[in-house]
């Protein structure tokens, strides 16, 4: 499963931190490769994005399924980067290729930074459960 490891991008200024996790599903095996780049392109530009604190990304190619991890200074800083370029345009290209999407949002002290995946994935797999 390729992984972009975390990627620290800058130092929290308050103890606790906003995490953003998400699970994205595509509904084919041709759409992985452009849903790939597009990850990888979103994920420089949250990089570079004011607030954010650090993020990775990881992708099951055969199941069609991107998982992203990422730590911000609040809410705002967030929505910022999703309604910024090229995130919000690559968002919706990609809508109609989505299968399933599942964002889950919780804080957590800025000092165990990074998230370990299995957190992330047994927080959206609640998430999953709740809600379906």
């Amino acid at each position: 499963m390729p992984t972009v490891p975390w990627i620290r991008v800058g130092t929290p200024a308050r103890p606790e931190t906003l995490i953003m996790a998400s699970r994205l599903e595509v509904r084919s095996l041709r759409q992985v490769p452009g849903f790939l780049l597009a990850s990888l392109r979103l994920l420089r530009q949250a990089r570079q994005a004011p607030g954010a604190l650090g993020v990775s990304l990881q992708a099951d190619l055969r199941k069609r399924t991107f998982w992203t991890v990422s730590a911000w200074s609040d809410k705002a800083a967030v929505y910022a980067y999703a309604a910024a370029e090229p995130h919000k345009s690559t968002m919706r290209r990609q809508k109609a290729s989505m299968r399933e999407s599942t964002f889950v949002f919780w804080t957590m002290p800025a000092d165990e930074l990074p998230v370990a995946w299995d957190q992330v994935r047994d927080r959206i797999a609640r998430e999953r459960s709740a809600s379906g």
